[in-house]
């Protein structure tokens, strides 16, 4: 198998996971905050949950986009480390006995961001090569301003 073709894409993939986790966990925060997809609203202000609602909302919208990629995966990957550990590891060691395999692969899925970065298709891309194509001057146009 010819690897080359597939680490080619390797950034465009990682930026396609970044969206797809991002999207789901957004998803997941919003249903508990604002009461979505067949779920009753957490009591605004409520210790963890309403919290942890409003980090998964936040979060995600920022990792989904690609803006503070890496801080939001951090606090994502501890939120839901925090989580499997205080709500679903009473009921059992392993994920698929105590209802945690969400927050287990939600808190390696954002992990892996805090280390590879968003990959492409991310605003933070966009932006620092609309900075970086702005700032920079061909030879023709900097000696034309002389």
């Amino acid at each position: 198998m010819d690897t080359s073709r597939l680490t080619a894409h390797q950034p465009l993939a990682l930026g396609l996971f970044r969206i797809v986790i991002g999207f789901l966990f957004a998803c997941q925060g919003a249903a508990s905050v604002f009461g979505l997809l067949g779920r009753k609203a957490t009591e605004t202000g409520e210790w963890p949950y309403w919290y942890a609602a409003v980090i998964e909302v936040v979060c995600g919208v920022l990792i989904m986009v690609g803006i503070g990629t890496r801080a939001a995966a951090f606090l994502s990957s501890g939120a839901m480390a925090f989580a499997y550990f205080t709500v679903h590891q009473k009921d059992g060691l392993f994920p698929l006995q105590n209802g945690g395999e969400s927050p287990a692969l939600y808190c390696w899925s954002f992990l892996l961001l805090v280390f590879t970065g968003p990959g492409a298709l991310s605003l933070s891309e966009a932006f620092r090569a609309r900075r970086d194509g702005a700032g920079a001057r061909s030879p023709e146009t900097a000696a034309s301003s002389v």
